[in-house]
């Protein structure tokens, strides 16, 4: 398999086989602690092989410095089909995070699992704005 995109940003849809994304960022600037951010979107489109088989499960995690979860890891499954004896196949993900409270400013990690094994790993910035 393969990442093709993992990003965190303002908001994306996916239709017809194309993923599209607003607003890729890194970094959270506040006045005060703690926040909470609206609204932000993990995007990820992952290419499967066919060799590899069409069931997949993915879990993505938002933790802190501490690795304490910031929200209840996201779990599921990602059913891949091939059609036409095709040698791979792309599945597009989006997970919505509503009011996203952050406690504290440092580095928060988005953490992306695939058949239980860790396939990448996001930073997130909370930076004092003076």
């Amino acid at each position: 398999m393969q990442i093709e995109v993992f990003s965190l940003c303002d908001a994306a849809t996916s239709g017809e086989g194309k993923l599209n994304m607003l607003g890729a960022f890194d970094t959270i600037w506040v006045k005060k602690m703690p926040v909470v951010h609206p609204q932000c979107t993990v995007a990820l489109r992952v290419r499967f092989y066919s060799s590899e088989g069409e069931k997949h499960e993915v879990s993505v995690k938002l933790v802190d410095a501490d690795g304490k979860h910031v929200v209840p890891p996201t779990k599921g499954t990602v059913n891949i089909s091939y059609p036409g004896g095709q040698r791979s196949s792309s599945a597009n993900l989006i997970l919505n995070i509503q009011g996203l409270k952050l406690q504290k400013y440092g580095e928060y990690s988005i953490d992306l699992s695939i058949g239980g094994k860790s396939m990448a790993s996001l930073p997130l910035f909370v930076k004092e704005r003076k």
